[in-house]
């Protein structure tokens, strides 16, 4: 079996949504944010529509068009990974034929949600889409989200048998579990990314591919240098950034995601708008707490 090539490593920056006033999605401000996220923090990927992008308060035809927008905008210059995912199979195979047709160059794929299905259902959810397109799949398992985690041997049974599964956002928080995936997996044709920005230095160190990371609004630069600290051997100058960006890390996950990071990027001058409901805007009692780790690192005058 010939495994679909895919080799992004690095920062994949899991875009917001910028809305207007209205809560109408702010097409010109995405596009401005596509243009930031690439020419100023030099991002190795972006992607559309994921949970830090509000995608379940989007609507099917906002889904497309903010990948379209993506997709028109970058030009090439990184790839697009298309957030394609649902806890309906039938409707997760119509987005990912969706974002192959606008232009995606891949698509995330998050684990069926509230439905609970076997792991023999989970196999088959992904097996279905990854049939139904020929963009290289990564495999999103957020179990705290979810309600069902993807087990180790569910993710190398798909890896082993189905050509484009080529990767796995990791949000299980559990590095046991990742070991026993790195363990029956080959990094060559399987990148795992993490997906829990405070373990992306600690999943480096085990091989990861780099960080599908919420808090790259704020601190791409540093997961960047992170991530090339420790390919390049230089742990401790990796663990220095680690520790770093720490407070801020935390304090972008005070409120749920993408509550603080919206509000970070209003304060740096960056598109973002509000947030759609439920989400509500910041408590002050939470924007004290993110102010104040912006202030302190630097980030924030």
């Amino acid at each position: 079996m010939k495994k679909t090539e895919w080799d992004v490593r690095g920062v994949i920056v899991p875009l917001i949504t910028p809305f207007k006033a209205d809560l109408s999605v702010d097409y010109e401000g995405l596009a401005t944010l596509v243009d930031y996220f690439i020419e100023e923090v030099g991002c190795d990927a972006l992607l559309p529509c994921g949970t830090t992008g509000e995608s379940p308060t989007l609507s099917y035809r906002e889904h497309v068009d903010v990948i379209r927008t993506v997709v028109d905008r970058c030009k090439g210059r990184v790839p697009v990974i298309a957030s394609a995912g649902s806890n309906s199979t039938q409707e997760a195979v119509q987005l990912t034929r969706m974002a192959q047709e606008v232009g995606a160059d891949a698509t995330l794929q998050v684990g069926p949600y509230y439905n609970k299905p076997t792991q023999e259902g989970i196999f088959n959810h992904y097996s279905a889409i990854a049939e139904a397109s020929r963009l290289p799949l990564i495999i999103y398992n957020i179990p705290g989200r979810t309600g069902r985690n993807i087990e180790p041997q569910t993710i190398a049974r798909l890896w082993e048998a189905t050509p484009n599964v080529i990767g796995l956002k990791d949000c299980s928080n559990d590095v046991h579990q990742t070991m026993m995936i790195y363990r029956s997996t080959d990094p060559e044709t399987f990148k795992i990314y993490c997906g829990e920005d405070i373990m992306t230095f600690t999943l480096l160190c085990h091989g990861s591919a780099g960080a599908i990371a919420a808090v790259a609004h704020v601190v791409g630069r540093e997961v960047k240098a992170m991530c090339d600290a420790v390919w390049s051997g230089r742990l401790s100058e990796a663990r220095d950034i680690h520790y770093r960006i720490m407070d801020v890390v935390d304090a972008l996950f005070v409120e749920p995601n993408p509550t603080p990071v919206k509000q970070a990027l209003e304060w740096l001058g960056l598109p973002a708008g509000p947030l759609r409901p439920p989400l509500e805007r910041m408590t002050p009692a939470g924007q004290e707490i993110l102010r104040t780790a912006l202030k302190a690192g630097g980030w924030l005058s």
